[in-house]
């Protein structure tokens, strides 16, 4: 490599000979790990699993020199570390880390050493809908036009330790949860919120602290970089104001300065100048929601791209798996797997890409967000309603309460299961040739499953069979 990465060369003389607690082994901790000791560092790693239960990964660390701290009372080894790195879901103000933070701990997380070290241009993309097809659709554009891309964050891919092979002329494209920018204190160059409802409410304790841990994103950026937010959602739009660099919008309902739909032509409008990029209808992936993507991710590259680039990826990307994937036609009958649609603004945006009614499964974990919102899209886009796990119930009285509301019948055909096999079996039963199934569940896996992907390889396994 013809730079040497400063940034990174400092952390190393840091971290060298550390004493450094690793919290959660998975996906993302697991590579940590292993570089975190091969820097030098003295690695506890520490999870609430069993060795029994972590399986693979505990398999892998183990020959390591490497010392574990397993089970339910893992946290009360936490004393005496000079860094501590945090899995995302854990929150940073639980007693444990709070003590360990006045005995003079670094908390930190692979995300963030990974932002403050980084030596190329960082796309980073954040909200509570659409952040993985959009973070996708830039790194997609960006490879086609050329770039050597890196994919990674939430998901799904750990990058800290390939930090010696990327370049200052790569380009690094990055999902972000609100977990992992809750205590993050580096920003992206370029910074995309692409919308704000109620999600993760089980784990932030109010709207008002999951908009904060969003607004990391851009909080600390320079003058130089850019920050690109929805104007049809009403909280980013609003964060106009607060942004530090340029401010691109995008919009498929109003003209404003960055991109937009004007009828079924994408345009993008800078510094007054209007140009068309292409056709709305040129987008392989169904969805109204798919063409919000589609601007989000072009106000982010616009000026980095040509034309041709965005209009092969639109042409040819048939979507990420787990969201509106066709599964499969089975006498007549299409299976479509949307598992990622953990929230209700999901499930809505999935009925919405389909001209008839559908047969919905949904329901799952109670991450304690609203539902009213379901009742009205049940009454307007759902044939029949197969309901499962704790928020079936909630889904059941927001579409009652809505018919009430309306003064009309509760007419929608609804079915309860125990399970995502039961439920896919109700449904098939109740469908003729034509119908459309769709796993849209509303809700997060964790009553059931371990994550949204393993709830849609699920469905698509039992679908399979049928």
């Amino acid at each position: 490599m013809d730079f040497v990465n400063a940034k990174y060369e400092q952390f190393k003389n840091y971290i060298k000979g550390k004493n450094v607690a690793v919290i959660g082994i998975g996906i993302s901790n697991t590579p940590l790990v292993k570089f975190l000791l091969k820097l030098g560092a003295k690695v506890t790693a520490f999870d609430k699993q069993t060795n029994e239960q972590l399986g693979e990964f505990y398999k892998e660390l183990e020959p390591l020199d490497v010392k574990f701290s397993l089970g339910e009372d893992y946290l009360k080894n936490l004393k005496g570390f000079d860094v501590i790195f945090k899995t995302p879901v854990i929150r940073y103000d639980i007693p444990e880390l709070v003590e360990a933070q006045k005995e003079g701990a670094r908390i930190t997380s692979e995300m963030e050493v990974f932002l403050e070290i980084c030596p190329a241009r960082i796309f980073g993309v954040t909200g509570s809908d659409g952040k993985t097809t959009t973070t996708t659709l830039i790194y997609k554009i960006l490879s086609q036009e050329g770039y050597k891309c890196w994919l990674g964050g939430n998901i799904g891919t750990p990058l800290l330790d390939k930090i010696e092979e990327i370049s200052s002329n790569d380009m690094v494209v990055l999902e972000l949860s609100s977990f992992q920018l809750h205590t993050s204190s580096v920003s992206p160059n370029v910074a995309i919120i692409t919308n704000v409802t109620p999600n993760h409410l089980d784990i932030h304790k109010s709207m008002k602290e999951y908009i904060d841990a969003k607004k990391n994103i851009y909080r600390y950026q320079k003058a130089e970089d850019r920050l690109v937010l929805n104007y049809d959602n009403e909280i980013t739009k609003k964060i106009a104001i607060e942004a530090i660099g340029d401010v691109a919008f995008f919009s498929r309902l109003f003209e404003v300065e960055g991109v937009y739909l004007d009828g079924d032509k994408i345009v993008t409008n800078i510094n007054g100048k209007r140009t068309h990029v292409m056709d709305a209808s040129e987008i392989l992936i169904p969805g109204i929601h798919n063409i919000e993507n589609y601007l989000a991710a072009i106000a982010a590259i616009y000026d980095i791209v040509s034309i041709e680039s965005i209009k092969t990826v639109a042409q040819t990307f048939s979507g990420v798996e787990h969201r509106i994937e066709l599964v499969r036609e089975l006498n007549g009958v299409k299976f479509y797997n949307d598992s990622i649609a953990s929230s209700p603004t999901r499930t809505i945006a999935g009925l919405n890409s389909f001209k008839q009614k559908v047969i919905l499964i949904a329901g799952g974990y109670d991450k304690k967000i609203p539902y009213d919102s379901m009742g009205a899209p049940i009454i307007d886009k759902v044939k029949k309603l197969v309901l499962i796990g704790q928020t079936g119930y909630k889904i059941k009285n927001a579409y009652i309460d809505e018919c009430k509301i309306l003064g009309i019948e509760a007419g929608t055909p609804i079915f309860e299961a125990l399970s995502l096999e039961e439920a896919v079996k109700l449904a098939y039963n109740e469908s003729i040739e034509g119908d459309i199934i769709i796993l849209s569940p509303a809700s997060a896996s964790f009553d059931m499953f371990r994550n949204f992907e393993e709830r849609g390889r699920m469905f698509k396994e039992i679908v399979n069979v049928l």
